[in-house]
């Protein structure tokens, strides 16, 4: 079956920097985009970042670009992003999914999704 682990969270001070990875299988990662989300307690889930099957075309969310890069490893199935210069605003749990859909609330749905991992930005 689809599985994605997200794993790299942390207690992070403002400005620092973390790197997050997604671990898939089940499924041929080659062949999907893939996203980062993120998700605050009584919000719904904040597209961050899109990367296309090959890697070659990446996306980003205003509050994150230029903070944020996303990329792959389509050999280990892995998707990744390298967060820095981190503001209290990040703090969130992030997620990865795949196949993911903007609804008309400008929230995401991602019909296969991992559970996420908690990004806290606080001194």
């Amino acid at each position: 079956q689809v599985q994605l682990v997200e794993s790299g969270g942390a207690l992070v001070q403002p400005g620092g920097s973390l790197r997050l990875s997604c671990s898939t299988s089940g499924f041929t990662f080659s062949n999907y985009a893939m996203y980062w989300l993120r998700e605050v307690p009584g919000k719904g889930l904040e597209w961050v970042s899109r990367i296309s099957s090959g890697g070659t075309l990446t996306t980003y969310a205003d509050s994150v670009k230029d903070r944020f890069i996303i990329s792959r490893d389509n050999d280990k199935s892995t998707l990744y992003l390298q967060m820095s210069d981190l503001k209290p605003d990040d703090t969130a749990v992030y997620t990865c999914g795949r196949q993911c859909s903007a609804e008309s609330s400008g929230y995401y749905i991602c019909p296969f999704r991992g559970r996420g991992t908690q990004v806290t930005v606080s001194s």
